[in-house]
């Protein structure tokens, strides 16, 4: 994980990027069959986002593990994933599935996965403004 110069530091001295990559070894250490995520990129700044997003890419290729990533930044999902799932401001509710059929490895700036991410992003936004206007005129 890039961190063994840091075996004995705190985990308060570490950087945002280093905390997730330990975070990252910690569950990776069981193998598990299944990794779920929770918007494990937040916190970072965009470069750290594009080097973990490699790096879990490259763990996942060969650890072979279906892993669950939950994101509000459209363009990882894609870039990651070979599903997204698009749930609505109501919860519990899909508005759209998408299968990612890019060639990988894939990056953020390629030009399918801009458009899918585009795409996406429209369609969650034109739905929203949708379901508040209804709910704005008492529909909902």
């Amino acid at each position: 994980m890039g961190l063994a110069s840091f075996a004995d530091s705190y985990v308060h001295e570490l950087s945002g990027g280093m905390r997730q990559r330990a975070a990252l070894a910690r569950a990776l250490v069981l193998e598990p069959d299944v990794l779920l995520m929770d918007e494990p990129f937040a916190a970072l700044d965009a470069e750290s986002r594009g080097a973990l997003t490699r790096e879990l890419e490259g763990l996942w290729q060969k650890m072979e593990m279906t892993v669950v990533f939950v994101t509000h930044h459209v363009p990882s999902g894609v870039q990651l994933g070979e599903r997204v799932i698009v749930f609505g401001s109501h919860p519990g509710r899909v508005i759209g599935e998408y299968r990612v059929e890019l060639p990988r490895p894939r990056s953020e700036t390629d030009r399918g996965l801009v458009a899918l991410s585009e795409a996406i992003t429209e369609r969650f936004g034109a739905t929203v403004r949708r379901e508040r206007e209804e709910e704005r005129r008492g529909g909902g």
